[in-house]
């Protein structure tokens, strides 16, 4: 159904990048035809490492984390993706501005649940928990949706 999924937050440092990690730790290879996961950050500077909270969490679930580098959102990668998951409902108005033409393909990552992935960055290790364990319960629930 989709081959390329595009996850984003705000500086592509904390929840998108995680969401990437998590999607394709999920992601069933033999069962679904092969998707490229990536993300970006509306606002994010180019070049900037996984937060260190985030990453660690990541990989005490042994989950493998590969080295991250933050990427601005562009027209581009909008254009090249099937899928756009944003972490905020906010965000999905931030997309389309944009360019136009994502519309209808751009949903909030809580979409069923009708929840924002809140940013935990710069709060409590216990923020971060709750996060990552919501977009967990988020990824689960679209993956049955992308393959």
């Amino acid at each position: 159904m989709f081959s390329n999924v595009l996850i984003v937050c705000y500086a592509n440092i904390c929840r998108s990048p995680a969401a990437e990690v998590v999607f394709k730790s999920l992601h069933p290879g033999v069962s679904c035809k092969p998707v490229t996961y990536h993300s970006a950050g509306v606002r994010a500077f180019e070049g900037m490492e996984m937060d260190a909270v985030m990453k660690n969490l990541l990989v005490a679930q042994g989950l493998s984390v590969a080295p991250h580098r933050s990427r601005r959102l562009n027209i581009g990668m909008v254009r090249e993706a099937d899928l756009i998951l944003v972490a905020e409902r906010n965000q999905i108005g931030q997309v389309e501005a944009l360019d136009r033409t994502a519309r209808g393909k751009v949903f909030a990552l809580g979409n069923w649940e009708e929840i924002d992935v809140v940013d935990p960055h710069g709060k409590s290790e216990s923020s971060y928990r709750a996060s990552l364990t919501l977009i967990e319960r988020l990824a689960a629930g679209w993956i049955e949706r992308i393959c």
